[in-house]
């Protein structure tokens, strides 16, 4: 069982930044990979970032990749989402996740854990 707390989310004006946290406990996170996914309302879960926990492999979705940064601390345990140069279409609830495995995937399904998730809304 791995149990996942996001934080972080807010209201933020376009070209803002954000810094969301998930904090993980549970079972050892040594082989697993922790992601970022997004809903906005009426729409489809989105990947937005990925992480293996061992090693730090970082993989974005193309919508993010230069703005946010996907980081984790291995003595807390806990990832991290930097979003700098947000955007309105960025506004969603955004899911930390874990994969039980080293590959990194940006598929929604291949995640066993998730979070509560925590809004995030950028104005213009």
């Amino acid at each position: 069982q791995v149990q996942l707390v996001e934080s972080g989310g807010g209201l933020v004006q376009a070209g803002g930044s954000l810094r969301l946290s998930c904090a993980a406990s549970g079972r050892t996170l040594s082989r697993l990979v922790m992601g970022w996914f997004r809903q906005a309302p009426g729409k489809e879960r989105d990947f937005v970032a990925a992480i293996r926990w061992s090693g730090g492999l970082t993989y974005y979705a193309d919508s993010v990749k230069g703005r946010f940064t996907i980081s984790r601390d291995t003595a807390k345990n806990a990832v991290y989402l930097q979003m700098n140069s947000l955007k309105p279409e960025d506004t969603a609830v955004y899911y930390c996740a874990a994969r039980l495995s080293v590959v990194v995937s940006t598929s929604g399904k291949d995640y066993t854990y998730w979070g509560q998730g925590t809004q995030v809304t950028v104005s213009s």
